[in-house]
């Protein structure tokens, strides 16, 4: 064997070895075949046990890296590696017919190789492991959001993108499954459930990918969007096939439909697109469907976030007052604080800002601010001998996990010296046990301040009964769904429910107001029934403090 000839053909094989990604040690390279030749190796075999137990049993797996076809019976090398993971590996190297005998030199040589082939099968596994750990979930044994990008990216390049949707989608309330049925058995029946979608694709593009926790992204062709989202609307899975108990699983869900590639293309923007229809999902409906509206909408909701802060720092925020009506008197009995927000020359709706800071902290700033500002009116008319009645003042569900909440309410108003009693907390009904308990800790804490409390918007949760019967509240303000609209033919029901509602206040001696008053029949319904406040712009529209204050000094007395 020429040995320049062994040096061009082994520094070839090594140059070949380390181009081709993914592979333990390709079969029909043409480096492969140089180097065979040049040590005359006419077959080489692999053979693969997972341990010392299996290879005496004889459970293997078996490779043939190279076959030129014409392997002699005689002479061949064997070399019997153990891995660091404690595989068993068996290199048989067979000489190749017509050729001369191998010398100690070519079996020298050959030795060499099989290290190389070693080497190399030993990086295809870490490749191999590099990719799993890289585009795989360890726990539930699924695709990431790696896999998922990395597919668009191979769509968009062979220009097939169109042809897809993505869907990111959220386990609902799984928090309270895992709480339920433990999380080995919550983390089973999240298997099941992806299980199924994952039988709805064809794999060869479509993926169904964690994100982590229970979020999830999916990539599939248009035509199974329908099928997917049925799925996801919800399904009872069995934690156990023996037995029947079943947990229902259902989704939020966000859809991106894919448009035409004349429109775009960027993996990130599908991700961002998407992404945007999850979010709104949450906040509103179960599945929501991306559109150039919602573009809108984010950029809008970018914008208010972006100038919330110093906006607050610059006093924008104004605070109206919507008087709360003496249906007996027919004079103001109070008034509630509304926040407007006067920006760049306009005032701004607070349905257009009041949702986008109720999506994180920002919202707990506005109402500590509005709750300042309320104060500091307050003490400025106690000051001038201005008639002052009790103002209430909304607080977010969001400040009920604040621990400090009690403190920081009772400073700000001792900060102005204003008497407890001028100062009304609504807080709306809750939607989950958790923010039941910090609840009736907020509202025990502010009645022994002597702080009255009033439940917003009552008639409208799924636990209102539960609700005043459990917390000890002042004031019970019935939602404007629960007066009659002309526009329906459901008032008589109405009537009656607003009847019995207003009934039960009384016997608990609770204080009742109706909000949303708009019309004379409202204010009759209200008449007849012993409800003794109303609020709505059947009366007055929420007031400047300027109008406010004047309304308050002539004693108004509205036209009934």
């Amino acid at each position: 064997m020429n040995t320049n000839e062994y040096l061009t053909a082994i520094e070839k094989f090594i140059s070949g070895m380390y181009v081709i990604p993914d592979t333990l040690a390709p079969a029909s390279t043409e480096a492969m075949e140089d180097l065979c030749y040049v040590l005359k190796i006419g077959k080489i075999d692999f053979i693969a046990y997972d341990n010392e137990a299996s290879e005496h049993m004889g459970l293997f797996r078996s490779y043939c890296f190279y076959d030129c076809g014409g392997s002699s019976d005689g002479d061949y090398i064997t070399r019997r590696l153990i891995t660091p993971d404690d595989n068993i590996a068996v290199y048989k190297i067979i000489h190749r017919d017509g050729t001369d005998e191998w010398t100690e030199l070519d079996r020298g040589r050959i030795e060499v190789f099989i290290s190389l082939l070693s080497t190399f099968n030993a990086r295809g596994r870490l490749l191999k492991l590099t990719h799993r750990l890289t585009f795989f979930d360890s726990e539930l044994d699924m695709y990431n959001l790696r896999q998922f990008m990395k597919t668009v990216r191979v769509l968009c390049k062979a220009e097939r993108i169109d042809e897809f949707t993505a869907v990111y989608f959220n386990l609902k309330r799984f928090s309270i499954v895992n709480q339920q049925i433990g999380r080995e058995n919550g983390t089973r029946v999240m298997k099941k459930f992806i299980g199924m979608i994952d039988e709805l694709l064809d794999h060869e593009n479509e993926f169904v990918c964690r994100i982590g926790g229970d979020n999830f992204i999916i990539i599939l062709a248009d035509e199974k969007l329908e099928s997917v989202l049925k799925l996801l609307s919800g399904v009872g899975i069995t934690i156990d096939d023996n037995k029947s108990e079943r947990i229902f699983i259902s989704a939020t869900v966000g859809v991106y439909v894919i448009p035409d590639m004349d429109s775009f293309v960027l993996p990130t923007d599908i991700m961002d697109r998407v992404s945007m229809a999850f979010h709104i999902a949450k906040l509103t409906q179960d599945v929501v469907f991306f559109d150039d509206a919602l573009l809108t909408s984010s950029k809008r909701h970018n914008d208010i976030t972006a100038s919330f802060p110093k906006a607050l720092a610059d006093e924008e925020f104004l605070v109206y007052y919507q008087p709360k009506v003496s249906l007996d008197g027919r004079n103001i009995a109070g008034a509630e604080a509304l926040s407007r927000w006067y920006h760049n020359g306009r005032l701004i709706s607070p349905a257009d800002f009041i949702p986008v800071l109720e999506q994180g902290r920002d919202i707990c700033k506005l109402d500590f601010y509005v709750l300042d500002k309320v104060c500091r009116d307050i003490r400025r008319w106690l000051d001038t001998g201005r008639n002052v009645v009790r103002i209430s003042v909304n607080l977010s569900r969001r400040h009920l996990s604040d621990m400090d909440l009690l403190d920081r309410i009772v400073k700000i108003i001792d900060k102005h010296k204003v008497p407890h009693e001028l100062i009304e907390i609504e807080l709306t009904e809750t939607t989950t046990d958790v923010e039941f308990k910090d609840l009736k800790r907020t509202i025990s804490g502010l009645q022994q301040t002597g702080i009255s409390t009033s439940v917003d918007d009552f008639g409208i949760g799924y636990s209102s009964l539960n609700l005043i019967k459990e917390l000890p509240w002042n004031v019970l303000k019935l939602d404007k769904s629960l007066l009659p609209d002309k526009n329906n033919n459901n008032d008589e029901q109405k009537g009656i429910m607003f009847k019995y509602i207003v009934a039960m206040a009384q016997e608990m001696g609770l204080e009742c107001i109706a909000e949303g008053v708009e019309t004379k029949e409202h204010v009759d319904l209200l008449t007849s029934n012993s409800c003794k406040l109303a609020q709505g712009y059947y009366f007055d529209k929420p007031l400047p403090v300027e109008e406010f204050e004047t309304r308050l000094d002539a004693n108004y007395i509205y036209d009934i």
